[in-house]
Protein backbone atom coordinates (compact mmCIF):
# COMPACT_ATOMS: atom_id res chain seq x y z
CA UNK A 1 0.00 0.00 0.00
CA UNK A 2 1.13 3.54 -0.63
CA UNK A 3 1.50 5.60 2.51
CA UNK A 4 1.95 8.90 0.68
CA UNK A 5 -0.34 11.56 2.02
CA UNK A 6 -0.78 15.30 2.01
CA UNK A 7 0.16 16.84 5.35
CA UNK A 8 0.21 20.55 4.45
CA UNK A 9 -2.45 23.16 5.14
CA UNK A 10 -2.54 26.56 3.48
CA UNK A 11 -4.37 29.66 4.61
CA UNK A 12 -5.22 32.99 3.08
CA UNK A 13 -3.72 32.51 -0.40
CA UNK A 14 -4.91 34.99 -3.01
CA UNK A 15 -6.11 33.48 -6.28
CA UNK A 16 -5.17 36.65 -8.16
CA UNK A 17 -1.51 35.84 -7.40
CA UNK A 18 -1.75 32.21 -8.55
CA UNK A 19 -0.69 30.89 -11.93
CA UNK A 20 -2.18 27.48 -12.74
CA UNK A 21 -0.57 24.88 -14.96
CA UNK A 22 -2.76 22.56 -17.00
CA UNK A 23 -2.26 19.76 -19.50
CA UNK A 24 -4.08 20.27 -22.81
CA UNK A 25 -5.37 17.64 -25.27
CA UNK A 26 -3.12 18.93 -28.05
CA UNK A 27 -3.58 16.26 -30.72
CA UNK A 28 -6.29 13.65 -31.35
CA UNK A 29 -5.36 10.17 -30.11
CA UNK A 30 -4.51 7.65 -32.81
CA UNK A 31 -3.48 4.34 -31.32
CA UNK A 32 -1.49 4.56 -28.11
CA UNK A 33 -1.17 8.10 -26.69
CA UNK A 34 2.26 9.73 -26.91
CA UNK A 35 3.76 12.90 -25.44
CA UNK A 36 2.77 14.69 -28.67
CA UNK A 37 -0.88 14.36 -27.66
CA UNK A 38 -0.37 16.71 -24.72
CA UNK A 39 0.72 20.32 -24.21
CA UNK A 40 1.45 22.15 -20.95
CA UNK A 41 -0.07 25.62 -20.57
CA UNK A 42 -0.18 28.30 -17.86
CA UNK A 43 -3.09 30.47 -16.79
CA UNK A 44 -3.36 33.39 -14.36
CA UNK A 45 -6.37 32.80 -12.14
CA UNK A 46 -8.94 35.51 -11.31
CA UNK A 47 -9.63 36.87 -7.85
CA UNK A 48 -12.32 35.04 -5.92
CA UNK A 49 -15.93 36.17 -6.18
CA UNK A 50 -18.65 35.30 -3.67
CA UNK A 51 -19.30 31.54 -3.76
CA UNK A 52 -15.84 30.74 -5.17
CA UNK A 53 -12.99 28.80 -3.66
CA UNK A 54 -9.39 28.23 -4.76
CA UNK A 55 -8.08 24.65 -4.68
CA UNK A 56 -4.58 23.28 -5.17
CA UNK A 57 -4.25 19.74 -6.56
CA UNK A 58 -2.56 17.22 -4.26
CA UNK A 59 -3.26 14.04 -6.27
CA UNK A 60 -4.45 13.71 -9.85
CA UNK A 61 -6.18 10.60 -11.17
CA UNK A 62 -5.32 8.83 -14.42
CA UNK A 63 -7.98 6.34 -15.54
CA UNK A 64 -8.74 4.17 -18.59
CA UNK A 65 -12.01 5.98 -19.33
CA UNK A 66 -10.09 9.15 -20.20
CA UNK A 67 -8.79 7.56 -23.42
CA UNK A 68 -12.21 7.04 -25.12
CA UNK A 69 -13.87 10.04 -23.48
CA UNK A 70 -11.32 12.54 -24.85
CA UNK A 71 -12.12 11.40 -28.40
CA UNK A 72 -15.35 13.40 -28.07
CA UNK A 73 -13.45 16.62 -27.32
CA UNK A 74 -11.70 18.91 -29.83
CA UNK A 75 -7.98 19.52 -29.82
CA UNK A 76 -7.05 22.29 -27.41
CA UNK A 77 -9.41 21.08 -24.67
CA UNK A 78 -8.00 20.72 -21.14
CA UNK A 79 -7.60 17.07 -20.14
CA UNK A 80 -10.47 15.79 -18.01
CA UNK A 81 -10.27 13.89 -14.75
CA UNK A 82 -10.66 13.91 -11.00
CA UNK A 83 -8.31 15.19 -8.35
CA UNK A 84 -8.00 15.40 -4.60
CA UNK A 85 -7.19 18.97 -3.68
CA UNK A 86 -6.74 21.30 -0.70
CA UNK A 87 -8.77 24.49 -0.41
CA UNK A 88 -6.30 27.39 -0.19
CA UNK A 89 -8.72 30.31 -0.12
CA UNK A 90 -12.49 30.46 0.03
CA UNK A 91 -15.54 32.66 -0.20
CA UNK A 92 -17.78 29.61 0.12
CA UNK A 93 -18.76 28.35 3.58
CA UNK A 94 -19.25 24.83 2.26
CA UNK A 95 -15.59 24.59 1.26
CA UNK A 96 -13.56 26.00 4.17
CA UNK A 97 -9.87 26.77 3.90
CA UNK A 98 -7.73 23.70 4.62
CA UNK A 99 -10.38 21.14 3.71
CA UNK A 100 -9.58 18.16 1.49
CA UNK A 101 -11.96 17.90 -1.46
CA UNK A 102 -12.62 15.88 -4.59
CA UNK A 103 -13.26 17.76 -7.82
CA UNK A 104 -13.53 17.00 -11.53
CA UNK A 105 -10.99 19.73 -12.27
CA UNK A 106 -8.88 17.87 -14.83
CA UNK A 107 -5.12 17.79 -15.16
CA UNK A 108 -4.37 21.17 -13.57
CA UNK A 109 -2.51 22.43 -10.52
CA UNK A 110 -4.94 25.10 -9.28
CA UNK A 111 -8.63 25.76 -9.84
CA UNK A 112 -11.11 28.50 -8.98
CA UNK A 113 -14.57 26.97 -8.66
CA UNK A 114 -18.09 28.03 -7.78
CA UNK A 115 -20.08 24.78 -7.28
CA UNK A 116 -23.42 26.58 -7.67
CA UNK A 117 -22.57 27.26 -11.31
CA UNK A 118 -22.09 23.57 -12.09
CA UNK A 119 -25.03 21.42 -13.21
CA UNK A 120 -23.09 18.16 -12.87
CA UNK A 121 -19.78 16.92 -11.44
CA UNK A 122 -19.97 19.14 -8.39
CA UNK A 123 -16.99 18.91 -6.03
CA UNK A 124 -17.43 17.64 -2.49
CA UNK A 125 -15.53 17.71 0.78
CA UNK A 126 -14.02 14.30 1.53
CA UNK A 127 -15.33 12.39 4.54
CA UNK A 128 -12.91 11.87 7.41
CA UNK A 129 -10.56 9.08 6.32
CA UNK A 130 -8.78 9.05 9.66
CA UNK A 131 -5.16 7.96 9.20
CA UNK A 132 -5.75 6.83 5.60
CA UNK A 133 -4.23 8.94 2.80
CA UNK A 134 -6.53 11.40 1.06
CA UNK A 135 -5.38 9.95 -2.28
CA UNK A 136 -7.85 7.13 -1.63
CA UNK A 137 -10.52 9.64 -2.62
CA UNK A 138 -9.40 8.88 -6.19
CA UNK A 139 -9.45 5.13 -5.71
CA UNK A 140 -10.99 2.73 -3.25
CA UNK A 141 -12.83 5.62 -1.53
CA UNK A 142 -13.81 7.40 -4.72
CA UNK A 143 -14.96 6.73 -8.28
CA UNK A 144 -13.23 3.33 -8.79
CA UNK A 145 -14.44 2.10 -5.40
CA UNK A 146 -18.00 3.12 -6.16
CA UNK A 147 -17.75 1.60 -9.63
CA UNK A 148 -16.90 -1.72 -8.02
CA UNK A 149 -19.44 -1.38 -5.22
CA UNK A 150 -22.47 -0.42 -7.31
CA UNK A 151 -21.54 -2.27 -10.50
CA UNK A 152 -21.14 -5.62 -8.79
CA UNK A 153 -23.85 -5.28 -6.16
CA UNK A 154 -26.56 -3.66 -8.26
CA UNK A 155 -26.04 -5.31 -11.65
CA UNK A 156 -24.47 -8.70 -10.94
CA UNK A 157 -26.26 -9.23 -7.61
CA UNK A 158 -23.85 -12.00 -6.51
CA UNK A 159 -25.20 -14.62 -4.14
CA UNK A 160 -23.28 -16.67 -1.61
CA UNK A 161 -21.72 -19.74 -3.22
CA UNK A 162 -21.79 -18.35 -6.77
CA UNK A 163 -18.73 -17.93 -9.00
CA UNK A 164 -17.63 -14.42 -9.98
CA UNK A 165 -15.07 -13.75 -12.71
CA UNK A 166 -13.32 -10.39 -13.00
CA UNK A 167 -11.24 -9.27 -15.98
CA UNK A 168 -8.71 -6.47 -15.57
CA UNK A 169 -8.59 -7.85 -12.05
CA UNK A 170 -5.40 -6.13 -10.87
CA UNK A 171 -6.63 -2.63 -11.64
CA UNK A 172 -8.26 -0.20 -9.25
CA UNK A 173 -11.79 -1.43 -10.03
CA UNK A 174 -11.12 -5.12 -10.68
CA UNK A 175 -9.13 -5.75 -7.49
CA UNK A 176 -11.92 -4.12 -5.52
CA UNK A 177 -14.67 -6.11 -7.27
CA UNK A 178 -12.98 -9.41 -6.42
CA UNK A 179 -12.70 -8.52 -2.75
CA UNK A 180 -16.38 -7.55 -2.57
CA UNK A 181 -17.19 -10.89 -4.18
CA UNK A 182 -15.30 -12.65 -1.38
CA UNK A 183 -17.05 -10.52 1.25
CA UNK A 184 -20.35 -11.74 -0.22
CA UNK A 185 -19.26 -15.38 0.04
CA UNK A 186 -18.51 -16.08 -3.63
CA UNK A 187 -15.81 -18.01 -5.41
CA UNK A 188 -13.76 -15.38 -7.25
CA UNK A 189 -11.57 -15.85 -10.32
CA UNK A 190 -9.40 -12.98 -11.52
CA UNK A 191 -7.81 -12.45 -14.93
CA UNK A 192 -4.73 -10.20 -15.07
CA UNK A 193 -1.63 -9.59 -17.19
CA UNK A 194 1.43 -10.65 -15.18
CA UNK A 195 2.56 -13.24 -12.66
CA UNK A 196 3.25 -10.47 -10.13
CA UNK A 197 -0.27 -9.13 -10.47
CA UNK A 198 -1.72 -12.63 -10.16
CA UNK A 199 0.33 -13.21 -6.99
CA UNK A 200 -1.04 -10.00 -5.49
CA UNK A 201 -4.62 -11.04 -6.30
CA UNK A 202 -4.04 -14.31 -4.46
CA UNK A 203 -2.89 -12.25 -1.45
CA UNK A 204 -6.19 -10.38 -1.64
CA UNK A 205 -8.09 -13.65 -1.36
CA UNK A 206 -8.97 -14.44 -4.98
CA UNK A 207 -9.58 -18.19 -5.23
CA UNK A 208 -7.97 -18.56 -8.65
CA UNK A 209 -6.09 -16.22 -11.00
CA UNK A 210 -5.21 -16.48 -14.68
CA UNK A 211 -2.38 -14.67 -16.47
CA UNK A 212 -3.99 -14.05 -19.86
CA UNK A 213 -0.62 -13.27 -21.45
CA UNK A 214 0.80 -16.74 -20.79
CA UNK A 215 -2.22 -19.01 -20.39
CA UNK A 216 -5.11 -20.25 -22.49
CA UNK A 217 -7.90 -18.31 -20.82
CA UNK A 218 -10.72 -20.58 -22.00
CA UNK A 219 -8.96 -23.74 -20.84
CA UNK A 220 -7.85 -22.29 -17.51
CA UNK A 221 -11.36 -21.01 -16.80
CA UNK A 222 -12.65 -24.56 -17.19
CA UNK A 223 -10.39 -25.55 -14.32
CA UNK A 224 -10.84 -22.42 -12.21
CA UNK A 225 -14.65 -22.38 -12.51
CA UNK A 226 -15.66 -26.05 -12.80
CA UNK A 227 -19.29 -25.26 -11.93
CA UNK A 228 -19.53 -22.50 -14.53
CA UNK A 229 -19.70 -18.73 -14.07
CA UNK A 230 -22.61 -16.91 -12.51
CA UNK A 231 -21.34 -13.30 -12.55
CA UNK A 232 -18.87 -11.60 -14.85
CA UNK A 233 -17.50 -8.11 -14.18
CA UNK A 234 -16.03 -7.08 -17.52
CA UNK A 235 -13.34 -4.40 -17.71
CA UNK A 236 -11.71 -5.43 -20.99
CA UNK A 237 -14.03 -6.84 -23.68
CA UNK A 238 -12.55 -8.69 -26.66
CA UNK A 239 -11.38 -12.33 -26.71
CA UNK A 240 -11.16 -12.60 -22.91
CA UNK A 241 -14.81 -11.72 -22.56
CA UNK A 242 -15.70 -14.16 -25.32
CA UNK A 243 -13.99 -16.95 -23.37
CA UNK A 244 -15.86 -16.02 -20.17
CA UNK A 245 -19.31 -15.62 -21.72
CA UNK A 246 -19.10 -19.06 -23.33
CA UNK A 247 -18.83 -20.55 -19.82
CA UNK A 248 -21.61 -18.58 -18.15
CA UNK A 249 -24.34 -20.47 -16.33
CA UNK A 250 -28.03 -20.12 -17.10
CA UNK A 251 -29.34 -16.78 -15.77
CA UNK A 252 -25.79 -15.45 -15.48
CA UNK A 253 -25.29 -11.70 -15.02
CA UNK A 254 -22.68 -9.55 -16.76
CA UNK A 255 -21.74 -5.99 -15.76
CA UNK A 256 -19.82 -4.25 -18.55
CA UNK A 257 -17.60 -1.58 -17.02
CA UNK A 258 -15.01 -1.06 -19.77
CA UNK A 259 -13.44 -2.36 -22.96
CA UNK A 260 -9.80 -1.47 -22.38
CA UNK A 261 -8.62 -4.17 -24.79
CA UNK A 262 -9.59 -1.94 -27.72
CA UNK A 263 -9.00 1.58 -26.39
CA UNK A 264 -5.63 1.85 -28.14
CA UNK A 265 -6.03 -0.72 -30.92
CA UNK A 266 -8.55 -1.87 -33.49
CA UNK A 267 -11.45 -3.93 -32.15
CA UNK A 268 -10.69 -7.65 -32.41
CA UNK A 269 -13.26 -9.93 -34.01
CA UNK A 270 -15.02 -12.25 -31.60
CA UNK A 271 -17.87 -14.72 -31.87
CA UNK A 272 -21.30 -13.09 -31.76
CA UNK A 273 -22.39 -13.55 -28.11
CA UNK A 274 -26.13 -13.38 -28.78
CA UNK A 275 -26.52 -17.16 -29.07
CA UNK A 276 -25.11 -17.48 -25.55
CA UNK A 277 -27.33 -14.63 -24.38
CA UNK A 278 -30.47 -16.33 -25.68
CA UNK A 279 -29.97 -19.97 -24.79
CA UNK A 280 -28.44 -19.28 -21.38
CA UNK A 281 -30.86 -16.40 -20.71
CA UNK A 282 -28.02 -14.12 -19.68
CA UNK A 283 -28.39 -10.54 -18.54
CA UNK A 284 -25.72 -8.10 -19.74
CA UNK A 285 -25.75 -4.42 -18.86
CA UNK A 286 -23.23 -1.68 -19.48
CA UNK A 287 -22.99 1.13 -16.97
CA UNK A 288 -21.41 4.40 -15.94
CA UNK A 289 -21.02 4.87 -12.21
CA UNK A 290 -22.54 8.35 -12.34
CA UNK A 291 -26.03 6.79 -12.41
CA UNK A 292 -25.59 6.34 -8.63
CA UNK A 293 -24.60 9.95 -7.92
CA UNK A 294 -27.52 10.26 -5.51
CA UNK A 295 -26.05 7.39 -3.44
CA UNK A 296 -22.38 8.38 -3.78
CA UNK A 297 -21.58 8.63 -0.07
CA UNK A 298 -23.27 5.28 0.57
CA UNK A 299 -20.59 3.56 -1.52
CA UNK A 300 -17.72 5.48 0.06
CA UNK A 301 -18.95 4.77 3.59
CA UNK A 302 -19.44 1.04 2.87
CA UNK A 303 -15.95 0.72 1.43
CA UNK A 304 -14.47 2.68 4.34
CA UNK A 305 -16.15 0.32 6.83
CA UNK A 306 -14.73 -2.71 5.01
CA UNK A 307 -11.23 -1.19 5.10
CA UNK A 308 -11.51 -0.51 8.82
CA UNK A 309 -12.85 -4.02 9.42
CA UNK A 310 -9.86 -5.50 7.60
CA UNK A 311 -12.01 -6.94 4.80
CA UNK A 312 -10.82 -4.68 1.98
CA UNK A 313 -7.23 -3.97 0.95
CA UNK A 314 -5.97 -1.43 -1.53
CA UNK A 315 -2.85 -0.56 -3.46
CA UNK A 316 -1.72 2.49 -5.36
CA UNK A 317 0.85 3.10 -8.06
CA UNK A 318 2.03 6.65 -7.31
CA UNK A 319 3.94 8.79 -9.82
CA UNK A 320 5.67 11.90 -8.46
CA UNK A 321 5.36 15.29 -10.15
CA UNK A 322 2.73 17.21 -12.14
CA UNK A 323 4.94 17.13 -15.23
CA UNK A 324 4.66 13.33 -15.21
CA UNK A 325 0.86 13.13 -15.55
CA UNK A 326 0.87 12.22 -19.28
CA UNK A 327 3.51 9.53 -18.74
CA UNK A 328 1.55 8.07 -15.82
CA UNK A 329 -1.55 8.00 -18.04
CA UNK A 330 0.29 6.22 -20.84
CA UNK A 331 1.86 3.71 -18.46
CA UNK A 332 -1.54 2.94 -16.93
CA UNK A 333 -3.08 2.22 -20.34
CA UNK A 334 -0.30 -0.32 -20.93
CA UNK A 335 -1.01 -2.08 -17.63
CA UNK A 336 1.94 -0.55 -15.78
CA UNK A 337 -0.06 -0.02 -12.60
CA UNK A 338 -1.16 -2.35 -9.84
CA UNK A 339 -4.24 -0.99 -8.09
CA UNK A 340 -5.06 2.68 -8.58
CA UNK A 341 -2.76 4.91 -10.64
CA UNK A 342 -2.37 8.43 -9.22
CA UNK A 343 0.03 11.31 -9.60
CA UNK A 344 1.26 13.11 -6.49
CA UNK A 345 1.52 16.76 -7.43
Amino acid sequence: MSLLRNTHRFYGSSSSAVTAQSWIYAKVFKGEPTQQNFRLEREDLPALADGDFLARADYISVDPYMRPYMMAYPEGTPMIGGQVATVLDSKNAGFPVGSAIFGQFGWRTHTVCNPAKLKTDRPYVLPDFGSLPTSLGLGVLGMPGNTAYFGLSELCEPKEGETVVVSGAAGAVGSHVGQIGKIKGCRVVGIAGSDAKCAWLKELGFDEVINYKTANVYGELKKAAPKGIDCYFDNVGGPISEAVIKQMNVYGRIAVCGTISNYNTAIEKVTDPLRQMVFKQLRMEGFLVWRWNNRWMEGIEANLRWIRDGKLQWQETVTEGFEQVPQAFMDMLKGGNTGKAVVKV
